[in-house]
């Protein structure tokens, strides 16, 4: 029932609603989200009231429309939290995240719907139920069981203070981060800046001859919530670690690793970590290898230098050119990204058949945005794709997918709506924006996630797109960033920014002969954030110097001193702004070994663009959500579980022994 709040109000206009982006308000976040939780909670306490005996149709696809409204509202705000955080919307955020992690415990810990979850749950098999509706029952079930459902009312009031308090912390924790983006920038003479973000420092780091002004970005960037200032974040993440830990054990489990992958392909953190192992020594010795390459370099250069981490990217560039004959700034100016965006568009055709055309008159919460309508064949719309590509004031850095609806077909059709999100420095005025090689890859690993959500073709929106396990969520995206280096790309898209012409053949020869170049500098950043998540979340006791955990951690594994972790632990938003990746940064390593092995399944048939190959991956992959086990899923796609040998020889590492 409209109740006059755009943010509650069911979606209007064409593409089967939009989000109201052009009505919201701070002042609306308030109202919309307490008055949607409310409706919430009323709509489960009529299911659980029902005198007719669970089933399927009267509890849970009566759950899923109860969390219609409530995630109308729930959308938006989540939008302004990661690109419009103003200082007046994190008021309202500081606010609203412990009665919205109150709110989910009051569902979870409602003994009568858990009651007819159950029912309908112990009866999935022997009642008539549909596969997709068999697999959502299970899921459910799990889900309630493994957030707390059968504990003890103590221990439920324990387990709701402890995610409350978590909420909290959470929000605190991003906000920190977010300020130190902001405070700390480092002014150069030409009256520049290079700002505290990724795609900022990087390039600072790879290009600047001034190694006194990179030691003092490096340090700025990695020292982020690590200054001893009121945006410390250390005693914040040993807080959460501690909650993190006593929640597990309240659950039953030994600790929080153990009881965020049970829910994984992984399944326990033993085997997460076995993978992660396998890797480490190989690219450790790799990373021996590529800095006595740069210290020859220095060397000769009469720098009377060691390499140290801020110098690793500035020497690395020129390993790159004295080995391979190429730098960035040899490759950039093919790479614009207006281009590369169109050739993310003409790839999803060829695969997948989908077709990208500007939508008009879509509402969007931010001048930048732009919004396209998604096609399939024979013209049918299939969804809605936002871009949201510029770094500001207020917008968490990185690179991120979202998606703003999800396919169902519960009560009809329902069309997805999904956006990727960067953080690229806007250029000036009618000029292209040249991004890096690196920076082009994040761009198609973004759009996999955004395939995921479009390709979805499922009934129920809680197992729809990219609704599924954390370690399987990470192996379409990881997947379609072998795409960029096609030679149909390449030639394509990849048009020099003043002459228009294409990347020349030998230019394209020399970035294949680099593709595994600095692979243990790039390997060992990630493995060492995979690591210490691990083992941090392992820990019992949970550690209460975070620092020294950090510190001992990383001597333990023999970190190679000139590299850093990609994430230190003070500015970890994947472990630390929510549960999100937290014990499961590992996911990427273990998504990139299904990766590898999957590209290898288009290799050896007709090449990238085999459709029939495509087809087996939309069919059994994309198109599937999460009605289906991600085991079973791969299986099927590929004929057999996957092995890690297309990682060694993807990432150029001798075999694992």
């Amino acid at each position: 029932m409209p109740d006059g709040n755009p943010l509650t109000d069911p979606w209007s206009g064409p593409y089967g609603g939009l989000p109201p982006f052009d009505r919201a308000s701070v002042a609306d976040f308030k109202p919309a989200l307490e008055a949607a939780m409310q409706r919430q909670l009323e709509a489960i306490d009529r299911i659980a009231a029902d005198p007719a005996p669970a089933s399927f149709d009267n509890t849970l696809a009566a759950f899923e429309r109860a969390m219609r409204d409530f995630d109308r509202a729930a959308t938006v705000y989540r939008v302004f939290n990661r690109t419009m955080s103003s200082p007046e919307f994190q008021a309202v955020e500081r606010e609203m995240e412990p009665k919205l992690a109150a709110n989910r415990d009051r569902i979870v810990q409602h003994e009568g719907l858990f009651r007819r979850i159950a029912a309908v749950h112990d009866a999935r098999e022997s009642s008539g139920l549909t596969p997709e509706q068999q697999r959502l029952a299970w899921l459910r079930h799990t889900d309630f069981v493994r957030s707390g459902a059968r504990l003890d009312a103590v221990s439920k009031a324990r387990l709701a203070a402890i995610n409350q308090r978590l909420a909290t912390l959470y929000t605190e924790f991003s906000q920190n981060v977010l300020a130190d983006e902001a405070r700390y920038r480092l002014a150069l003479d030409d009256g520049t800046e290079v700002l505290n973000t990724r795609s900022s420092v990087e390039p600072f780091l790879t290009y600047s001859p001034r190694r006194d002004l990179r030691e003092k970005a490096w340090r700025t960037f990695v020292n982020r919530g690590d200054n001893g200032d009121a945006n410390d974040n250390k005693q914040v993440v040993a807080e959460i670690v501690a909650l993190r830990g006593e929640r597990a054990r309240l659950l039953g489990y030994r600790t929080h690793a153990h009881w965020r992958l049970e829910r994984s392909m992984a399944r326990t953190p033993e085997r997460a970590t076995e993978l992660l192992q396998a890797v480490w020594k190989p690219a450790v010795a790799r990373v021996a290898e590529e800095v006595a390459d740069m210290q020859a370099i220095a060397a000769a250069e009469g720098a009377g230098i060691a390499i140290e981490p801020w110098d690793y990217r500035y020497y690395a560039e020129k390993v790159r050119k004295a080995k391979y004959d190429i730098d960035d700034t040899e490759v950039r100016p093919y790479l614009q990204l207006d281009r590369l965006r169109e050739a993310m568009f003409w790839v999803a055709g060829e695969l997948l058949g989908l077709h990208f055309s500007p939508a008009s008159d879509v509402p969007v919460y931010h001048p930048d945005v732009r919004v396209w309508e998604v096609k399939g064949e024979g013209g049918r719309h299939v969804g809605l794709f936002y871009f949201d590509p510029y770094a500001r004031e207020g917008k968490v850095s990185g690179a991120w997918m979202n998606a703003y609806r999800g396919q169902e077909r519960l009560d009809g059709e329902v069309t997805p709506i999904v956006s990727n999100n960067s953080n690229f420095l806007k250029g000036t005025p009618g000029e292209a924006v040249l991004i890096s090689w690196n920076d082009a890859h994040t761009l198609f690993h973004e759009f996999g996630h955004a395939l995921h959500g479009l390709s979805s073709k499922v009934s129920y929106p809680s197992l729809s797109g990219t609704s599924v396990d954390r370690d399987y969520v990470e192996f379409p995206s990881q997947l379609l960033e072998h795409w960029l280096s096609t030679p149909q790309v390449l030639d394509r898209f990849a048009r020099h920014v003043r002459t228009d012409e294409p990347m020349p053949r030998e230019l394209v020869a020399k970035i294949e002969r680099a593709a595994t170049f600095n692979q243990g500098f790039e390997t060992i950043e990630y493995l060492s954030s995979a690591l210490v998540d691990m083992r941090l979340h392992l820990a019992d006791p949970s550690p209460a110097d975070i620092a020294a955990f950090e510190r001992e951690t990383l001597a333990s594994l023999g970190m190679p001193p000139q590299v850093c972790m990609r994430h230190r632990l003070p500015h970890f938003g994947h472990l630390f702004s929510s549960d999100g990746y937290s014990a499961g940064y590992y996911s990427y390593l273990w998504a990139d070994t299904l990766t590898a092995d999957a590209f290898e399944a288009f290799t050896e048939a007709g090449g990238p663009y085999d459709r029939e190959v495509a087809a087996r991956l939309c069919n059994h992959v994309l198109s599937r959500g999460n009605t289906i086990d991600a085991q079973e899923s791969y299986r099927a796609f590929r004929g057999r579980d996957p092995g890690i040998e297309a990682l060694m020889r993807k990432r150029g590492f001798a075999p694992a022994r």
